[in-house]
């Protein structure tokens, strides 16, 4: 089951940190928000086939994600 998940002015504020923060990284707003709704939500496990991305960003709620496949 999928859920939309709406963004947040917080969202907004964390995505612009991302962004900033990884900027060397080329980190797109798509990935930054799916980054900042994990952060809000607790979610831990992305399904993703960006490991690059996803596997260097350390977030703030957990020590890194665990990616799926």
């Amino acid at each position: 089951e999928l859920q939309v998940e709406p963004l947040t002015p917080a969202d907004g504020r964390r995505i612009a940190d991302l962004i900033e923060r990884y900027a060397d990284l080329g980190l797109s707003g798509t990935d930054a928000s799916l980054i900042a709704i994990a952060e809000r939500l607790g979610a831990t496990r992305i399904a993703t086939l960006d490991r690059r991305h996803f596997g260097t960003v350390r977030p703030r709620h957990a020590a890194a994600f665990e990616l799926v496949p």
